[in-house]
C-alpha cells in the first residue's frame, strides 16, 4: 500500500510538472487537477501507513524499552566517565563519549516519537526538552574536549549527566 502512495505522489508530481511545461503563458488545468489529485491521495496514504506502523503495539512496546535502556545506558555512561574523569585526559574525553554514549544517544532518538503515543505530548516535550539539553552539553563536551578546554568539558560533562538524569526520571515516572 505504501508503494502505491509513492507510485500516486511521483507520478502526479511528474504529470503536473509536465502540464505546467506544456505552454509557458496558460496551465492545461484539466491535466494539472488530477495529477495534483492523485499526489495528494499518495501523500495521505504515505501518511496513513506510517501512523499505522508507528502506533502498532509492537512498535511502541520495543520502543518503550529502547527508550527506558537507551537513556538508563547514557546515565550510567556519563556517571562513569564522571568517576573516571579524573584518569580520562582531556584529549581523550571526545573519543570516550563517541564510544560510550552516540549509539544510546542515536537509540533514544530513533524512538522518541513513540513517547507521544505512549504518553502524552506534553509528556513528550518535558523529556525531550532535558534530552536535547543533555544532548547540547554532551556535543559541547566533545567540543571542548577536541580542543583541549579541560575545565570546560568537565562541568558540562556534570551539567549533562544532571539534564539526562532528569529525562530518565521523567521517562520513569510516565512510564508508570
Amino acid at each position: 500500500m505504501k508503494n502505491l502512495g509513492f507510485l500516486l505522489l511521483i507520478a502526479g508530481f511528474l504529470v503536473g510538472a509536465y502540464s505546467t511545461a506544456l505552454d509557458t503563458e496558460v496551465t492545461n488545468w484539466t491535466l494539472f487537477l488530477p495529477a495534483a489529485l492523485a499526489a495528494l491521495a499518495g501523500v495521505v496514504i504515505i501518511k496513513r501507513q506510517a501512523s499505522g506502523q508507528a502506533t502498532s503495539e509492537s512498535v511502541l512496546t520495543a520502543n518503550r524499552a529502547e527508550l527506558t535502556e537507551s537513556l538508563a545506558n547514557i546515565v550510567r555512561n556519563l556517571d562513569d566517565l564522571i568517576s573516571a574523569s579524573p584518569a580520562i585526559s582531556v584529549d581523550r574525553l571526545h573519543g570516550e563519549i563517541d564510544t560510550r554514549l552516540r549509539d544510546d544517544l542515536r537509540r533514544f532518538a530513533d524512538a522518541r516519537e513513540s513517547m507521544i503515543h505512549l504518553f502524552s505530548l506534553q509528556t513528550y516535550a518535558d523529556i525531550m526538552s532535558d534530552f536535547a539539553t543533555g544532548e547540547r552539553y554532551v556535543n559541547r563536551v566533545w567540543s571542548a574536549s577536541a580542543d583541549g578546554y579541560d575545565n570546560e568539558a568537565r562541568t558540562y560533562l556534570e551539567k549533562a549527566r544532571v539534564q539526562f538524569k532528569d529525562a530518565s526520571r521523567q521517562l520513569e515516572v510516565a512510564a508508570r
